[in-house]
């Protein structure tokens, strides 16, 4: 289908106007006049192929919808702005909005042209009304992590890799580069599917309760199709659901009480038991010796490196579950950020995780479908630089891996055309 001036001239104002984008916007975006941007959407100047491009980059949507029988006006885009309008004046964070909204697209497209199944019917969904109350939020948050934990058979146990959970019911997961203040995002489009981003720049332990938030976000709240967490919205009652569940799912109370328990710790100074006999009762005391049971910040640092959270989020934890008192948890807190917890990592022999490695997972990931869609013939190796430079890999060494592998000597597919605008 061919679709006229006037009505991508009309799609491309409607795609505008829900990105709460103003003419001159755009006109910057593209490097021309505001009236040249004005005369396309009246369908009055031809819109060439690479413009259509930039547009579509520009609002987050797929070139091909602007060329379909059918536009659609409402997507995953639209949805965070409705959530979060005060985004449509920052730049910053809507260039990473872009930015991860391309990449889901290509990760969908790379999956797709590799015939590989990605299998959302696995994916649970709960039900729930909306938090009345932060102690609410929080409620909620705990029960539905323990009900995942028990559908995904996990237990006590800890949490293995969370984007291989989320893998693992078929959302797709990425780390991009995103402002300070975002620790991750989760878009729900159908051509796209359930995309959840974390941000690359945050520690490894960050991103790992990031994934684990924006689960929360895929489980109770899909129907808003986009969502945004940011420091800022803490307390927000869906944030603050988030963070209870994420907490949850990575450290599990029966867990965290199992491991302190195994140290001899965390169980009350005086123990009382009555034994039945049918006739009568014995009752029995016991009682530990004096300060035996304290936690101590190196048993924190134990207790966060076995559930792979940070020593941080371990003390709050402990708190919640009234293992420690809040007079323990401002003296430990206190030594944390003396930086004692990390020499006694150290001093214990716990290893620390590689940044850098668990930084770059992504990017491994998404060059690796992309050579091995350039292998089969799937993609050009013009294309392949395009996916490499999305993720900041150079031209050059793409061209060394393809000269090396021999994968610079492989037949190019037929480009595929688009229809003209």
């Amino acid at each position: 289908m061919t679709v006229k001036r006037e009505e991508l001239g009309r799609r491309l104002r409607t795609a505008r106007e829900a990105c709460r984008m103003k003419q001159e916007d755009v006109a910057k975006h593209l490097g021309v006049s505001r009236s040249t941007v004005a005369q396309m959407e009246l369908g009055k100047r031809a819109v060439t192929s690479l413009e259509l491009d930039k547009l579509a980059y520009l609002f987050g949507r797929d070139i091909r919808e602007f060329l379909a029988e059918e536009f659609r006006e409402d997507d995953a885009v639209v949805a965070l702005f409705r959530r979060h309008p005060e985004v449509a004046d920052e730049e910053e964070v809507l260039q990473a909005l872009r930015d991860c909204v391309a990449l889901g697209r290509e990760i969908t497209n790379l999956e797709r042209l590799l015939d590989i199944d990605r299998d959302a019917t696995a994916l649970a969904s709960y039900i729930l009304p909306t938090p009345r109350s932060k102690w609410d939020a929080i409620q909620q948050g705990q029960r539905i992590a323990e009900e995942e934990r028990r559908r995904l058979g996990l237990g006590a146990a800890p949490l293995p890799d969370a984007s291989e959970i989320l893998e693992s019911q078929g959302v797709r997961t990425a780390q991009v580069t995103l402002p300070e203040d975002v620790s991750g995002l989760t878009l729900v489009e159908p051509e796209i599917g359930v995309l959840v981003v974390a941000n690359r720049e945050h520690h490894v332990l960050r991103r790992r309760f990031s994934y684990a938030h924006e689960y929360c976000h895929v489980l109770l709240d899909r129907e808003q199709r986009g969502t945004i967490s940011r420091t800022g919205d803490r307390d927000d009652l869906l944030e603050v659901r988030a963070n209870s569940f994420a907490a949850n799912l990575l450290m599990p109370e029966e867990g965290v009480r199992q491991f302190i328990y195994g140290l001899a710790k965390g169980r009350p100074s005086r123990m009382q038991a009555d034994v039945f006999d049918e006739e009568g009762v014995t009752r029995a005391e016991g009682r530990a010796a004096p300060g035996s049971q304290a936690i101590q910040l190196y048993d924190v640092v134990l207790l966060a490196h076995h559930f792979g959270v940070s020593c941080l989020s371990a003390l709050f934890r402990l708190r919640n579950i009234r293992l420690i008192t809040q007079s323990e948890l401002d003296l430990l807190r206190q030594q944390d950020e003396q930086g004692t917890a990390r020499h006694l990592g150290g001093v214990l022999g716990l290893p620390e995780p590689d940044h850098a490695a668990a930084r770059n997972e992504f990017r491994r990931r998404f060059l690796g479908l992309g050579l091995e869609a350039l292998r089969r013939g799937e993609i050009t190796v013009a294309k392949l630089h395009e996916l490499a430079r999305m993720v900041d890999v150079s031209r050059g060494q793409i061209e060394r891996v393809l000269e090396e592998t021999g994968l610079d000597e492989h037949e190019e597919p037929a480009d595929v055309l688009l229809p003209e605008a």
